[in-house]
């Protein structure tokens, strides 16, 4: 009878990230008194829960083996659709008519929009044969441009307090955002693991050729992600709309990066086919107390932005390292 070891190396690497969680906890508690405290975890929490919604959306892209570059501008458009129709509707002067909409419609509209641009990103890929990063970077720019020309440029605002408890409100002591976020993450780790979707998804990331001879219809299910991670960045954009209680042209921007590096720093590899949502969370979770510490720490916004760019290329080459060694 003989039994097979897992090498301590390889148990090590599935909990890294929270492994790294808890240095970086240790490490700010110990440098500030502010950061162990029940007011900066509820802000913690509720800056978390929008990168949580997008960087879960482009777990599935990446397992896959795609990327979405997008997210950020389409969470800004949905955001100002959202605003826009919710505070002056839709006005067809020609016919001299105006449509109303209230919070729920307008909503609905905004992930419809979201939806409607990741298919486009999605047909774009499949259709074309576009890479991943050229198509979503273009509508990356796509995107912006329609924010800025359906807002001119200025920030919808005054919402009014019902809009504003979706993201600023709370139930039972946990912000809204979160509970939004948790629903997000349990729907998505239930389609990886209990659907034949999520099957589809790991197959393509592992071997798309494999998948393909197999009979599963790799661009349907391509279609599926981008349109599912553009509808995820939209309801990032309702959340943080609602939580400044106002639309900027501006939002979103760099946010992609937060997503991707959550993605990787929650140990789905770049390549596809390796990781899951719940790992995507952690690495959320470590993004968002990173950005948090730095602020209670007074670093320079400068500083901020190079150390998390050397968190994402770390992250990047531990997987890289990693899947070497597989």
């Amino acid at each position: 009878m003989t039994t097979t070891s897992i090498p301590f190396t390889k148990q090590l690497q599935k909990f890294q990230s929270l492994i790294a969680l808890a240095l970086l906890c240790i490490v700010l508690s110990l440098l500030t008194d502010k950061f162990f405290t029940t007011a900066n975890g509820i802000n913690v929490l509720r800056q978390v829960a929008v990168n949580v919604c997008i960087a879960t959306g482009m777990t599935l892209i990446v397992l896959t083996g795609g990327i979405d570059l997008s997210v950020g501008s389409v969470l800004a458009l949905c955001g100002a659709i959202t605003a826009g129709l919710f505070k002056n509707g839709i006005a067809v002067p020609a016919a001299d008519l105006w449509i109303g909409f209230t919070i729920l419609g307008a909503i609905l509209a905004a992930l419809i929009a979201g939806a409607i641009l990741g298919w486009i990103n999605g047909f774009v890929i499949t259709k074309f044969k576009v890479p991943p990063f050229v198509a979503t970077l273009a509508m990356l720019t796509i995107a912006r441009g329609f924010t800025m020309l359906y807002t001119g440029g200025h920030p919808v605002s005054n919402l009014g307090e019902n809009f504003a408890v979706i993201g600023a409100g709370s139930f039972i002591g946990i912000p809204i955002p979160v509970w939004i976020a948790a629903m997000v993450v349990l729907l998505a780790a239930f389609i990886c693991s209990k659907t034949r979707l999520g099957r589809y998804i790991y197959a393509i990331g592992g071997n798309e050729t494999a998948a393909k001879l197999s009979g599963i219809r790799i661009n349907r299910v391509k279609m599926t992600v981008y349109t599912i991670g553009a509808a995820l960045a939209a309801v990032g954009g309702v959340i943080v709309t609602s939580r400044l209680d106002s639309a900027q042209p501006n939002a979103g921007t760099s946010y992609e990066l937060d997503a991707i590096a959550a993605v990787v720093i929650g140990g789905t590899s770049l390549n596809g086919g390796r990781g899951s949502v719940w790992g995507t969370v952690i690495g959320a979770v470590i993004i968002g107390i990173l950005n948090n510490g730095l602020v209670l720490l007074n670093v320079s916004p400068f500083w901020q932005q190079v150390v998390k760019g050397a968190v994402i290329l770390l992250a990047v080459v531990i997987d890289k390292i990693g899947d070497k060694k597989d």
